[in-house]
Parts: C-alpha cells; structure tokens; sequence
C-alpha cells in the first residue's frame, strides 16, 4: 500500500517536472522568436544556441537550425561601432555547428542548404599591416573586406570556410572543407584549400 502510494507520488513528479521543462522550453522559444529583427513562420532552432544581437538579424519562413547554432552580429568591439546586418532567405537549412560572424553585411539566399561546423564571416581580427602585430589578436579591430552573399539554391558541405568579401552564385555546390576566398560564379561546382572550379553544372 505504501510503495504504492509513493510510486504514485513519483510518477505525478516526475510528469511535473516534464510539463515544466516543456513549458520553460516553449516559453524560452518564443521569446528567442520574438528577439529577431524579423523571423518566418515554420523557423525552428535546437539547443546550445549562441545568438548575438539578434535584432540585426532577419530569418526567412521554413528557417532551420540544428543544435549549437552560433550567430553573432556585433554592433561594438573596443569601442569600434558597427552597424551589422545579418538576411536569412526562406527554406534555409544549417545543420550542427554552424558559426556565422557580422559586423558588416551577411546575406543568404532562398533554398540552401549547409552542412556541419562552417564558418561564414565578413571580417578579420585585424590585418597584416605594420603595427598589428604589437597588438594581440584578441585587441586587434575588426575589419571587413565586405559584405558576404550567398545567393539561392546553394548547397554548402561540411566543414567549409567562407571569408569576408565573398559572393557565391545561384545553384553553386562548395565541397566538404573547402576555404572560399574568392567569388563562385552561378552553376559551378568549387573545393579546394583555396577553393577552386571544379565543375561547371550549366
């Protein structure tokens, strides 16, 4: 009679417990939702998000992020001010581990798709100028070469780098690890340590 009175208290704890995780879970969603300078409707994010400034930040309908989704959009660093902006297009899909970093323009189109850990960013810690260097890289200014912009329909692999100052055309692919320096035309297929062209697909 006992045992079963308190197994009887355990499972009600134990559902209590659940319903209020869920509770905090959805409350903490739509407060994430709410915190963007636009999102879509259908937008969906997993856990261990890292997400800066997100009022610089417009995300597109049917957005999606897998866990560990770190997007930063700096407005200031060591009393420099930026004026970052950050477009996501519709049907966008990022897998794990994706860090993407603004203090200029970052713009993804319609319908890409990215894999895991890649790093897209229009800036530097400082550059290879004289006197850099008396600086540690973590005092050094943030500088952009411009803007980044990936246009519709791209599809991103695992691993890729993309730089500051870069736009990657329509219906491009960017192989697994690839660093991207330079422009992708529309319709090729690029990889590389440099990344190069590979392919062309029309």
């Amino acid at each position: 009679m006992f045992l079963s009175i308190k197994n009887k208290i355990f499972k009600y704890l134990f559902i209590r417990i659940e319903n209020i995780q869920k509770e905090n879970e959805f409350t903490n969603k739509q407060a994430l939702l709410r915190s963007f300078k636009k999102v879509g409707a259908n937008s969906s994010f997993g856990k261990d998000n890292i997400i800066k400034n997100p009022q610089y930040i417009e995300i597109g309908a049917d957005f999606s992020a897998l866990d560990r989704f770190r997007i930063e959009a700096w407005d200031g660093y060591f009393g420099q001010k930026f004026e970052p902006k950050i477009t996501i297009g519709t049907n966008v899909n990022f897998n794990t581990d994706i860090h993407i970093g603004c203090v200029n323009s970052i713009t993804i189109g319609d319908n890409c798709l990215f894999g895991s850990r890649i790093y897209i960013t229009d800036h530097n810690h400082g550059d290879t100028s004289d006197g850099m260097i008396s600086k540690t890289p973590l005092e050094r200014p943030l500088i952009s070469k411009g803007p980044v912009v990936i246009e519709n329909n791209v599809w991103v692999g695992e691993g890729v780098v993309i730089m500051p100052g870069v736009t990657i055309g329509a219906n491009s692919i960017i192989g697994a690890n690839s660093v991207v320096t330079k422009d992708v035309p529309k319709n090729t297929v690029v990889a590389g340590v440099p990344a190069k062209i590979l392919k062309q697909l029309v």
